[in-house]
């Protein structure tokens, strides 16, 4: 089909663009006037090209940097195997709070962060700030006391912030609707191994430099992490995109032709360009925006465990190597899982049915896990609801970034506002593992069940406004347009 109607900002070269490399996009309508369930793959040689060259770029650079933001943050999951509690004199629920604490300074700084990346260059800004993180992580290792440790995690949390919520706003700025949720699950999949060979790179350094120097091995694990993280920072400056303007390994035909796939990629409801603070307004006054946040708090308040997800596996048994070794494959699994369902998603233009189904996965692992002790049963569970659980992000995250994508100001807020929200889960979902509730932790899996299940009902509830508001722009013209999906 040909688009019918064209924004006028768009020069008779732009408009030649658009039907050259015109496909089935996300939304588009039906002959029924509902989203279409299937995206065609593309067909213009140049729009591959550019796809497969901000691929080459972007998505290595993005899930390297994502990769070690995790492993410097679950550090301490791997350093508690590793007498860190007994060296820090730590006791009762300390060791909860530092684990929650980072989470507190990480949800003060998203929202003003990912206003101020729209005004400046995100690629300089995102890497000046691992940078930064690396410093606080490898400090880590200099401290000597329960205050000293809670103090490094909650600036290692500010300095975090801006990563995820600004690597998402950069995906957005390049890739389409359809494109968006394969890249965010390739994204998520750094993190999901990056909470895998934690432990490998764990096991290594506790078994072969603990008392090297005079220094223990959890000691060695935060500044050992920390440098690499500070050298993939240094190169971030290079390899990281900038805005289109300032993107230099683009060229002015790339350029143009990102801007043709954005104006072709917008919703209906596109609204002009905005202030920061207008996109703040606009993200805060629609009710879908809270929505998606709630989606999003409960979704990751159910997989809350992976701070805690070591100590579960020592429930089977095993010493502290093997008990290491055994917390990687399980997270190897999901990252394979984020890929294919967020592909999936956007290959099929849906969003229910596959948070849905990965959300319901999760609920039979942790019924499963928290129902026996048999050491089999249990390790299989630890399959399943860490596949289930972590597999959904990269469907919430890319519906939420084409849902609410009026403008560009208002889809970073959103893209902050919901990783905040969702990280709020993670500050109390830290006691919901206590030491009193071992080796069962039923409480534990019991509250992961019950938010996985409330996240569902937000997609379901999500999935209902979106097709009311498909009517009604229907209702408002008779042109081709594009529609929400859901």
């Amino acid at each position: 089909m040909e688009f019918e109607a064209l924004p006028p900002l768009l020069s008779d070269h732009h408009k030649a663009g658009i039907k050259s490399i015109n496909n089935a996009v996300v939304g588009e309508e039906s002959a029924e006037g509902e989203p279409r369930q299937f995206v065609r793959g593309k067909t213009d040689p140049k729009e591959k090209a550019l796809v497969r060259k901000l691929d080459w770029y972007i998505m290595p650079t993005i899930c390297v940097m994502y990769f070690l933001n995790y492993v410097d943050r679950n550090a301490i999951a791997q350093a508690r195997l590793n007498h860190m509690e007994k060296d820090l004199n730590m006791v009762g629920n300390e060791f909860n709070t530092a684990v929650s604490i980072l989470f507190v300074g990480y949800v003060l700084i998203q929202v003003p962060s990912n206003m101020l990346i729209t005004r400046i260059k995100p690629g300089i800004y995102m890497s000046g700030c691992m940078f930064l993180w690396a410093m606080v992580s490898g400090c880590t290792a200099a401290v000597k006391s329960y205050g000293g440790l809670v103090a490094c995690r909650f600036f290692l949390g500010i300095a975090e912030a801006p990563f995820y919520p600004g690597a998402t706003y950069i995906l957005a700025i390049y890739y389409t609707h359809s494109e968006m949720a394969a890249r965010v699950g390739l994204m998520y999949c750094g993190q999901l191994l990056a909470t895998g060979f934690t432990g490998l790179i764990s096991a290594g350094v506790f078994a072969g430099m603990d008392g090297l120097r005079g220094l223990t091995g959890w000691q060695w694990l935060f500044i050992i992490e920390g440098a690499l993280t500070a050298f993939v920072a240094i190169l971030g400056f290079w390899l990281l995109p900038n805005t289109l303007e300032d993107t230099h390994w683009l060229t002015e035909e790339e350029r143009k032709l990102v801007r043709v796939r954005m104006e072709r990629n917008k919703i209906s409801d596109v609204l002009s360009k905005a202030t920061a603070l207008e996109g703040l307004k606009q993200a805060c006054k629609d009710k879908r925006t809270w929505l998606f946040c709630f989606m999003q708090m409960f979704h990751l308040s159910a997989s809350a465990f992976n701070a805690f997800f070591p100590t579960v596996v020592k429930t089977l048994g095993y010493d502290t190597t093997i008990t290491l070794l055994l917390t990687c494959p399980p997270f190897v699994l999901a990252g394979a899982g984020s890929v294919l369902v967020g592909w999936s998603s956007g290959r099929f233009n849906e969003m229910t049915w596959h948070i849905t189904g990965t959300l319901s996965v999760a609920i039979v692992g942790f019924v499963v896990a928290a129902s026996t002790l048999n050491t089999a049963a249990r390790y299989v569970a630890c399959f399943i609801f860490t596949v289930g659980a972590f597999s959904a992000n990269s469907v919430i995250v890319g519906w939420a970034s084409s849902t609410l994508s009026q403008t560009e100001e208002k889809r970073a807020v959103i893209l902050a506002l919901t990783n905040v929200f969702g990280h709020v889960g993670y500050i109390y979902g830290a006691y919901l593992w206590p030491d009193s509730d071992e080796p069962r932790y039923g409480i534990g899996f019991g509250a992961s069940a019950g938010f996985a299940l409330l996240s569902i009902c937000c997609a379901w509830v999500m999935r209902t406004l979106l097709i009311h508001d498909n009517k009604r722009i229907r209702a408002s013209t008779s042109e081709h347009v594009n529609l929400y999906s859901y």
